[in-house]
């Protein structure tokens, strides 16, 4: 599923803006059929947007079940005798789709994309009406899962997840046209032999006329590189310029469907980074030099906006990601707005890709979060039902971002319970399905506590080693010196399994303007000794070849909670994006190494 784009032969159209709005927990909308007519007792909501803080009080902000969305657009007249799609970028966590009185799309998995044909229900230059309802629930066969309880105060959620479960249409909403017949997909795979690059590339075409498939590459400038022509090939680029962490450099490949005449009568424009990714033993390569992970763990997640995607603060992100001197992010803990990984291959900034796998570990909910315990993989827990929805999970994601040179590496589950025999029979699948979508990037998952080396059964299975560890301050909490002895005795043992290892969460949560002469929790001066300590220790084992901070800023979480106070506070800034005193000592850090 490609991308809307303006080319010479596609138009889109965002149906960005106010939309009517209603929350419907009872799910009388769908018994009473309110997609067939305008939605009465609505309200206005912006999209993209989380509408649980952009609404006042906790009847929109603790809302469980479907929210409903419409509005009108009208067709350009231009679009007559093309193919015309309708486009959701997100949905959290699943809709139903209706174009007038007709149901388009149904989609489960609040982070990629979907979308519908509506060629025989719109006409050119008429307005339509547009409505999608969208469910917030979580189940434990959902990714990620969850329980709905009914309490005498109403339904409840529960979920296993560390931050705030914000819904709505998060992102983008089109209308767009192709031709009839229309390249449906590109592929591009990028090799290094020397100063060549080779750009593997392989095209699918949809519809029925005769068509013939062209690839024309450019430059940066501009400047054609070279052609090829079929529907799969190489091109061969002499002196290439790579794709590098730090020089986000792109080419561009524009694959042209021609008619019988040679006439293209179809265009779409794919980046293309060169560069080639490898795991060799304890190193992480990027084009054949060893790279070292420095940066963050991020959410989307800011004020009012909750989960909705805000080009400004893409924009300062990135550059505050620059000034701290960062080369990386995880996109913890599921995948983000495309646009977030469009800038990443702009700005050289590497990816670590990660499904909405979180939670899937009821040692961890039932202990840190103070929750119920379950038994995590079960028949009415986790099951075979859960593993397909994972399994599609991991098929939307590799199909939406396989073709991002940012993205080096595949998380497929953060944290999820890996020390048993039932915890390896779900994952090894899933392993192997990853790899069989893609045999080009690694493949791994992010490891808890709970599952120290010589008790886990899932590490084996990946390519690399990601640990999450908070020594010193879920556990020798404000004992720095102990933290520092346990932790370097943990790290050693997983050195000896001979793989990289990136360290993609350590962090201590810290108010802003909070101080202590003698440093302790919550103090800025405790988390900046905190970083000191495990910086220290990541030095000390060559295994080593990454460090991610939890978190780039705070963030919102359960508001149910007494576990944390207005949010997770472990942020290097604040949720306004403003550096506590850890910035500063990262920024000395990982702007001096080389």
């Amino acid at each position: 599923m490609l991308r809307p784009q303006d080319t010479a032969s596609r138009e889109r159209k965002t149906l960005n803006g106010l939309w009517d709005f209603r929350l419907d927990a009872t799910g009388a909308g769908r018994r009473e059929g309110w997609h067939a007519a305008p939605l009465t007792a609505a309200q206005a909501m912006p999209v993209p947007a989380s509408y649980n803080d952009v609404l006042v009080g906790t009847t929109g902000r603790d809302h469980v079940g479907d929210a409903w969305y419409q509005t009108t657009v009208r067709v350009p007249r231009g679009w007559a005798g093309q193919r015309v799609s309708l486009r959701f970028d997100s949905a959290t966590h699943a809709a139903v789709v209706w174009v007038g009185d007709a149901e388009v799309a149904r989609h489960e998995g609040g982070y990629t994309p979907f979308e519908a044909d509506v060629t025989d229900l719109v006409s050119p230059g008429d307005e339509v009406r547009v409505t999608v309802v969208v469910n917030n629930e979580l189940t434990f066969q959902t990714i990620p899962p969850g329980i709905v309880h009914d309490t005498p105060q109403g339904r409840r959620q529960q979920y296993f997840h560390d931050f705030f479960n914000f819904a709505g249409l998060h992102r983008s909403v089109w209308l767009y046209a192709t031709p009839t017949t229309y390249v449906d997909d590109v592929v591009v795979v990028t090799d290094l032999q020397g100063t060549t690059g080779v750009v593997a590339y392989d095209v699918t075409v949809a519809g029925a006329a005769e068509h013939a498939v062209r690839v024309t590459l450019r430059d940066a400038d501009g400047r054609t590189v070279t052609t090829a022509d079929g529907p799969s090939g190489e091109l061969t680029v002499p002196d290439v310029h790579r794709w590098e962490p730090g020089a986000g450099y792109l080419y561009d490949a524009e694959v042209e469907l021609l008619d019988a005449s040679g006439t293209s009568f179809d265009s779409y424009h794919q980046s293309v980074g060169v560069r080639t990714v490898e795991v060799r033993g304890t190193q992480f390569l990027i084009n054949g030099e060893p790279f070292y992970f420095q940066g963050f763990g991020k959410h989307e997640d800011t004020a009012v906006r909750g989960k909705g995607h805000d080009d400004a603060f893409l924009v300062h992100d990135f550059e505050l990601l620059d000034w701290v001197g960062a080369n990386s992010f995880r996109t913890a803990h599921y995948p983000y707005a495309e646009e977030v990984y469009d800038y990443a291959d702009r700005k050289g900034i590497v990816v670590i890709d990660e499904v909405a796998a979180v939670g899937q570990n009821m040692g961890l909910a039932g202990g840190i979060f103070g929750g119920q315990s379950y038994t995590t993989f079960s028949p009415e827990t986790v099951n075979d039902v859960s593993q397909a929805a994972h399994r599609q999970a991991i098929r939307e994601l590799i199909t939406r971002d396989k073709n991002h040179p940012s993205v080096v590496l595949w998380s497929i589950a953060n944290e999820p319970e890996s020390d048993t025999d039932a915890a390896r029979a779900y994952f090894e699948p899933l392993f192997a399905l990853t790899r069989e979508l893609d045999p080009t990037r690694p493949v791994g998952f992010v490891n808890v506590m709970l599952a120290p080396h010589g008790k886990c059964q899932v590490s084996e299975l990946g390519d690399v080693l990601m640990l999450n560890r908070y020594y010193g301050w879920y556990v020798n909490t404000g004992d720095l010196v102990a933290a520092e002895a346990a932790w370097l005795a943990e790290l050693q043992q997983w050195a000896t399994d001979g793989k990289p290892i990136i360290i993609t969460e350590y962090g201590a949560d810290t108010v802003a303007g909070v101080h202590s002469v003698t440093p302790q929790p919550w103090s800025e001066e405790y988390q900046v000794e905190y970083l000191d300590m495990n910086h220290r220790v990541f030095d000390a084992v060559d295994a080593v070849v990454g460090e991610q901070v939890w978190n780039f800023a705070d963030f919102a979480t359960s508001s149910t909670s007494v576990f944390r106070v207005d949010g997770n506070k472990k942020g290097v800034f604040t949720r306004d994006r403003r550096p506590k005193a850890a910035a500063h000592v990262l920024r000395r850090r990982w702007t001096s190494k080389p």
